[in-house]
C-alpha cells in the first residue's frame, strides 16, 4: 500500500494498495474471471462490501486500502460472530444471488464447454470434482502418488464421492465469492464490513457458496443453524428458488468441501516438510495431526472404511519425506553430470 500524490486527484487521496496477481501459490480452486480487478470494478455499485476499486494507472491495479481488522483477529475460529457482523454477512448474499451471469461483462476465461448448464446444480458440482480429480490429485501423482496411496486415496475415492453427492436440486445460478472465511472479511473502525480477495469467485449454484462459508467459518453451532434458517429466507426474497433442496444438499456440499480438503491439505501440509532442509521431529508430527484430522472428516464420502492411525500417518509422510530429498539429490546429480559433459 502506498499514498498517493496530491496531484494524482481528490477522488484518490487516502492509502491505496497495489492489486497483483499472486502467480506462484499452490492454486487448487478453479479461477472463473480472467481479471479480479475487472471483476471488482464492475461490481462496485453493486456489491458494497467491497473496497473501492479504481481504473487502472498506468497499467497499475489499485484498490483503497481498509483500515481495520480480520474478522479472525476479533473472534477466532469457532468463536461466535458479533449480530452487527452476522447481519451484514447476510447482507453481502442477498447482494451475490442478485447478481447473474448476464449482467456480468467481466472475460471468463473457463471454456463454456466445461460450464455447468445455466441452473444446472448437479452439472455445477461435477465441474468441481473434476477440478479436483484433474488438476489437484491427478497432476500431483507424480510426486504424491505413494502418500496417497498410504493413506487409502486412489481413483475409487472420486467415485465414491461422486456417489455420495448425487442428486442435487436445481437452483438458479448467481454471482458467488466462494472463499468466504475470517480472513478475507476485515471490519473498520465504525464496525462496517468489508470482503476482500476475489480471485475465487465463479458464476455457480448460490448454495455452494453457504457451503464453503459454513465450512471455512466454523460457526458455534446454534450460530450455524441460524445462518442456514437466514441465509435460506434472504435469498428467496431476492430469487425465487436459490435455496430450494436447502435441508438434503447442504450437507453433500459439505461432504464435497471435506473431501477437496483432503487433497488440497494433504500437500500444503507436506510442502514445509521437503522444504526445510533440516528434520523437524515437532512439524512432522503437527502435520500427521491435521492430516488425521480431514481424513476422518472426509472419510464417509471418500469411502475410507479404515482409516490410518496418528501414528501410521506419521510414518507414511516419513517415507514420503525421504524419498522426496532422494529425489531431489537425484535431479541434482543429474544436472551436475549434464553441466560437466557439456564443459
Amino acid at each position: 500500500m502506498f499514498p498517493l500524490p496530491a496531484e494524482a486527484g481528490a477522488d484518490f487521496q487516502g492509502r491505496w494498495k497495489i492489486r497483483e496477481p499472486r502467480d506462484k501459490l499452490l492454486w487448487f480452486d478453479r479461477r472463473c474471471f480472467a481479471s479480479e480487478n475487472q471483476l471488482l470494478y464492475d461490481l462496485q455499485r453493486r456489491i458494497d462490501v467491497i473496497p473501492e476499486v479504481a481504473a487502472p494507472v498506468e497499467g497499475v491495479n489499485l484498490q483503497r486500502f481498509v483500515e481495520g481488522s480480520t474478522l479472525g483477529e476479533l473472534c477466532p475460529s469457532g468463536a461466535e460472530v458479533p449480530d452487527a457482523v452476522f447481519g451484514q454477512v447476510l447482507g453481502l448474499f442477498s447482494q451475490l444471488v442478485s447478481v447473474t451471469s448476464d449482467t456480468l461483462l467481466v472475460k471468463r476465461v473457463c471454456r463454456p464447454k466445461d460450464r455447468a448448464r445455466p441452473g444446472h446444480s448437479k452439472g455445477f458440482l461435477e465441474t468441481l470434482i473434476c477440478f479436483t480429480q484433474e488438476e489437484v490429485y491427478e497432476r500431483n501423482l507424480p510426486q504424491y502418488q505413494s502418500l496417497f496411496s498410504d493413506l487409502g486415496l486412489g481413483p475409487d475415492s472420486f467415485r465414491h464421492l461422486r456417489k455420495s453427492v448425487a442428486g442435487l436440486t436445481d437452483r438458479p445460478f448467481c454471482l458467488l465469492h466462494a472463499d468466504l472465511h475470517r480472513e478475507n472479511f476485515i471490519v473498520d473502525s465504525d464496525g462496517k464490513l468489508w470482503a476482500i480477495d476475489w480471485e475465487l469467485a465463479m458464476v455457480g449454484d448460490p448454495l455452494y457458496d453457504l457451503a464453503t462459508h459454513l465450512y471455512l467459518m466454523k460457526y458455534p453451532v446454534d450460530q450455524e443453524e441460524l445462518m442456514i434458517q437466514r441465509w435460506c429466507e434472504i435469498v428467496e426474497g431476492v430469487r425465487e428458488g436459490s435455496s430450494a433442496g436447502c435441508s438434503d444438499d447442504l450437507p453433500k456440499l459439505l461432504d464435497y468441501k471435506r473431501a477437496q480438503s483432503v487433497f488440497t491439505d494433504v500437500i500444503r501440509e507436506t510442502q514445509p516438510l521437503v522444504a526445510s532442509a533440516r528434520f523437524d521431529r515437532r512439524q512432522l508430527r503437527a502435520a500427521s495431526r491435521r492430516v488425521s484430522d480431514v481424513l476422518g472428516a472426509a472419510a464417509r464420502p471418500l469411502g475410507l472404511d479404515v482409516l490410518p492411525s496418528p501414528l501410521e500417518i506419521e510414518a507414511a509422510l516419513l517415507r514420503w519425506r525421504r524419498e522426496q530429498r532422494w529425489r531431489g539429490k537425484q535431479r541434482w546429480r543429474g544436472k551436475q553430470q549434464q553441466l560437466g559433459t557439456r564443459d
